[in-house]
C-alpha cells in the first residue's frame, strides 16, 4: 500500500512487485539501445589475423577499399569514401561542398550534426520538423533562407528518408547545396531508391551503435566524381601521390581494422536486417493495444534496417509521462534513451548563440518530450520484446499506483 498525502493507493492487481519500488527486475542484466551487432568473431579475428600478417594496417589497404566498394553498392551510387567516423566525414562533406555562412538544419538529431557547421564557423539554422516523421520541415525552410545561406543538412532520421523530391526542388531554386546526414540510413529506401544517391552527397555513420559498424567509422557517398575526388584527397592529408599535396586536407582515413569488421557487418547484413524486422513486428504486436503509445512505423514496402524503435508517448492518455516511464522501465533493466533530448538548440553553444530558439521549434519542442527509443538489434530477442510490451501494458493498467509511487520517491528526495 502507498500513501500519498491524506489517500492511499492499494497494491495493483499483480502480485509482482515493480523493481523502482524494491521489487526484483524484470531482466538480469540491462537492454540497452545501440548494443552492437557483432557478426562470426572467428570471422572477425581471422581478418584481423591476416592484416597483422600483411603488416598494412592503414593508408587505404585491401580491406578499406573492399568495404568502399560493397557500401557502394548497396547504396547504388559510384562513389564511397570511407571514413574514420562519421563525424569526419561530415566535417569533410560540409567543405567539400563548399559551405559557409548559415546552413538549415532540424535540431532534432545528434549535436555532432550542429558540431560538423559549428566547428567550421558555419552556422547551423536550426527549422522546426514536421510532426509525423520528425523530419526537418520543407514548408518552413524558405523562410529561413538569407542571402547568407550556402546549404540544406537534412536528417534521415532513424533510418525513414526525407521528402526528398522537396528539399531537391527547394536547394535548386535558391542555388544551395544539399547534404543528408544518414547515420541511421544505411540500407534503407526511399520509393524504390537506396538512400546514397540523393542531394549533393550523403554521410553514412558505422559507429558501434548502428547496425552495420566498424567499430567507430564513417562514410561520404556521391555520384559527383568531382566532389568524390575533392573528398578523396581531402580525408588523406590533401596528398596525390607520394610526394605531392594538391589540396588542403585532414586525417579522415578509415583503418584496416575498422574495414575488417565493417565486411564481417556486411557479410551478416541480411541477418541483422531480418532479425531487426522480427523484434519490429514484435513491438508493433504488443503495443498497438496499449493507450497512448504510438510506435513510429516503417513502411514495410520499402527496403528497411528497422534499427530504430520509437515509441511516442501520449501523457494524458497513457496516465505516466515519458520521463516517468522512462524512470519506471530503468529499474526492470530496460535502459531506454530519450532520443535527441533536449535538442542541439537547448544545448551549448546554440542555446547560448540562440537562447529564444524555442519560440520557432514548437513542433521540436513537443516531439522531444514524447520520445522513447527501445532497445533492439541481436542482443535482444523477440521473447524479450514480448516481455517489454506486457510491462507496459501492465505499467499502462497500473498507472494510478505507479504515479503514487514515483510521487512517494519525489517527496522523500525532496525532504
Amino acid at each position: 500500500m502507498v500513501t500519498q498525502g491524506s489517500s492511499m493507493l492499494i497494491q495493483p492487481r499483480s502480485l509482482v512487485r515493480y523493481a523502482i519500488e524494491g521489487g526484483r527486475p524484470l531482466f538480469s542484466h540491462p537492454l540497452h539501445v545501440g548494443t552492437p551487432n557483432i557478426g562470426l568473431k572467428e570471422d572477425i579475428l581471422a581478418r584481423i589475423e591476416d592484416i597483422l600478417d600483411r603488416r598494412m594496417l592503414s593508408n587505404g589497404g585491401p580491406l578499406v577499399k573492399e568495404f568502399e566498394r560493397r557500401v557502394a553498392e548497396i547504396a547504388n551510387v559510384k562513389h564511397c569514401i570511407a571514413m574514420a567516423n562519421g563525424t569526419i566525414a561530415l566535417e569533410i562533406a560540409i567543405r567539400a561542398l563548399g559551405m559557409t555562412g548559415e546552413v538549415i538544419m532540424p535540431s532534432m538529431t545528434f549535436v555532432a550534426t550542429a558540431h560538423a557547421l559549428q566547428w567550421q564557423e558555419i552556422t547551423p539554422v536550426f527549422c522546426d520538423i514536421d510532426e509525423n516523421l520528425h523530419h526537418i520541415d520543407s514548408s518552413r525552410i524558405e523562410a529561413l533562407i538569407t542571402p547568407r545561406t550556402t546549404g540544406i543538412l537534412a536528417v534521415n532520421l532513424w533510418g525513414r528518408p526525407c521528402y526528398v523530391e522537396k528539399l531537391e526542388k527547394i536547394a535548386e531554386k535558391h542555388g544551395l547545396k544539399l547534404l543528408f546526414d544518414s547515420a541511421h540510413a544505411f540500407g534503407v529506401s526511399y520509393k524504390g531508391n537506396m538512400v546514397g544517391q540523393f542531394g549533393n552527397a550523403e554521410v553514412f555513420s558505422f559507429h558501434a551503435t548502428k547496425f552495420i559498424n566498424t567499430f567507430e567509422g564513417g562514410a561520404v557517398v556521391t555520384n559527383d566524381d568531382e566532389l568524390a575526388a575533392r573528398i578523396r584527397l581531402m580525408k588523406n592529408f590533401g596528398f596525390d601521390g607520394r610526394d605531392s599535396v594538391a589540396y588542403l586536407g585532414i586525417n579522415g582515413k578509415m583503418n584496416e581494422v575498422q574495414a575488417a569488421m565493417g565486411l564481417v557487418s556486411l557479410d551478416n547484413m541480411q541477418a541483422f536486417v531480418a532479425h531487426n524486422r522480427e523484434n519490429y513486428l514484435a513491438y508493433r504486436e504488443g503495443i498497438s493495444a496499449i493507450p497512448g503509445l504510438d510506435l513510429l512505423e516503417y513502411q514495410l514496402e520499402e527496403r528497411n534496417n528497422y534499427q530504430y524503435i520509437i515509441i511516442e508517448v501520449d501523457e494524458s492518455v497513457f496516465g505516466l509521462s515519458r520521463d516517468e516511464l522512462a524512470m519506471v522501465m530503468a529499474a526492470e533493466n530496460v535502459d531506454v534513451r530519450r532520443y535527441f533530448y533536449p535538442g542541439c538548440h537547448r544545448m551549448e553553444p546554440y542555446r547560448s548563440y540562440y537562447p529564444m530558439a524555442y519560440l520557432q521549434l514548437p513542433t521540436t519542442e513537443r516531439i522531444l518530450e514524447r520520445v522513447l527509443a527501445f532497445p533492439t538489434g541481436n542482443a535482444v530477442q523477440p521473447d524479450d520484446v514480448a516481455r517489454i510490451t506486457n510491462l507496459l501494458s501492465r505499467i499502462h493498467r497500473d498507472r494510478r499506483y505507479l504515479e503514487a509511487v514515483l510521487a512517494s520517491r519525489r517527496e522523500a528526495v525532496a525532504g
